[in-house]
């Protein structure tokens, strides 16, 4: 028989006294509608403003990406690309996340953010944000990283800077290697303004016909299958054998030969430039039947999305500057003038260099002691470790070719194994390929 015990406290009078001053002081503290009303809140509403702005909060990560380029602690490599880095999240950004917004603003979709601000709010705060940190970005890789890169020896040249047999030997490898992939466009009544591709970097020309006083305007896009820094001859002192690292960019070295390119023709002004566009996947998915149709067609857009942001070389003439922004559509707050060179992500090249003290230390994975819990010169049964345990991996810290690249090995070579099957997310180019 099931009993049910119910226990009750018994108070003496002065803890009766004491517990009846204790309830009426709550009945006093209690607002009049709480009373009445047994559910309603004890608390205040929630203020509007209680959630960061996701895309304003993603400009504040990328500033910590930016304050890691300006760490004097770090290698001086490190920090050159931690800046290239900022830049190749800025890019992305502003490709997906603001086009994005544009869209919605486009489409009449204006739905506030959880933040609150209305997609036009947010454009306008991202468009302060933004024009701050890529300044600082670029003004910092201009006046501290370049230079300190210089006293390591690794030197970003002009042109005037190279000696007679430096510069006839880039002459030769601009004729030979740069030149044929050059296709220089002029803009003029029977050749309307040329589609610029997203991301590219090109220089705006204009050229002066010496016999009609006229003036052109023409582009050259810099060619993207060609290194963007082109390495100029071995530097090394010979007194004090220090190895030199000279570059000149691919730009400065067209526009050091554009005679070559508009014969007869004055060159006036020539000047970087860089267009972003929209390249934001709008797919609906759910449609699997039509998916890959829908994919095709959504990539084909992107490539002609409309321009979202113009990066201009800060000495880029009033005239040029009104001719590109009005010929590409965009207005001034999508407009950023910028000390060169333009695209940061240049600085990716620098890590080529063979300057291992300038870098962080090679870290050489290990393999993970669940795997293999006592050292062996025979494989490891990664099965038999996996049948005792669960394994967590951590890459790069744990070993990949002792743990993934092993466990395949042995499975293709288990007869029992009919099948492996992989999902492979954002893999770069070089990533090895598991078929089904």
């Amino acid at each position: 028989m099931n009993k049910v015990v119910y226990m009750a406290q018994i108070f003496n009078a002065p803890s009766k006294a004491i517990l009846k001053s204790q309830i009426a002081e709550h009945i006093a503290e209690t607002p009049k509608d709480t009373r009445e009303n047994p559910n309603a809140t004890l608390y205040e509403p929630l203020p509007k403003d209680r959630f960061f702005d996701r895309e304003l909060s993603w400009l504040k990560f990328n500033k910590r990406v930016l304050e890691l380029a300006q760490d004097e602690t770090l290698p001086m490599l490190e920090r050159a690309n931690f800046a290239a880095i900022f830049a190749s999240n800025l890019d992305e950004f502003f490709m997906v996340r603001v086009a994005g917004l544009k869209r919605r603003i486009d489409t009449g979709i204006a739905v506030p953010s959880a933040s609150g601000l209305s997609p036009r709010q947010q454009l306008r705060a991202i468009s302060d944000q933004a024009h701050r940190l890529q300044d600082e970005h670029a003004h910092y890789i201009v006046e501290h990283i370049l230079p300190d890169l210089a006293k390591e020896n690794i030197v970003l040249l002009k042109w005037s800077q190279l000696t007679i047999n430096e510069q006839e030997r880039l002459s030769k490898f601009f004729r030979r290697q740069v030149f044929p992939v050059l296709t220089p466009l002029a803009v003029d009544p029977a050749h309307p303004f040329p589609y610029i591709s997203g991301n590219s970097l090109n220089l705006a020309v204009i050229v002066e016909n010496p016999n009609s006083g006229k003036s052109h305007f023409a582009r050259v896009k810099i060619p993207d299958n060609l290194p963007r820094l082109v390495a100029v001859d071995d530097m090394t002192d010979d007194d004090t054998n220090d190895v030199r690292y000279g570059f000149v960019t691919m730009e400065n070295l067209i526009i050091a030969h554009l005679e070559s390119l508009f014969p007869g023709m004055i060159i006036k002004e020539a000047r970087s430039f860089r267009v972003t566009r929209n390249e934001d996947i709008d797919v609906e998915e759910d449609d699997a039947e039509n998916l890959l149709n829908a994919m095709e067609k959504e990539l084909l857009r992107r490539r002609f999305g409309p321009p979202i942001r113009l990066e201009l070389s800060e000495n880029t003439s009033p005239f040029l500057s009104q001719l590109l922004a009005d010929q590409l559509g965009v207005n001034d707050e999508e407009v950023y003038r910028l000390p060169t060179p333009l695209d940061a992500t240049v600085l990716f090249e620098l890590g080529s260099v063979d300057r291992p003290d300038l870098k962080y230390p090679k870290f050489i994975p290990t393999t993970n002691r669940q795997i293999a819990e006592v050292e062996s010169s025979r494989a490891q049964d990664i099965f038999a470790a996996i049948r005792e345990r669960d394994i967590l991996l951590h890459h790069p810290y744990d070993s990949f070719s002792t743990s993934v690249q092993a466990f395949l090995a042995q499975a293709a070579a288990d007869p029992k194994v009919l099948a492996i099957k992989q999902t492979l997310y954002r893999t770069s180019s070089n990533s090895p390929i598991v078929d089904a």
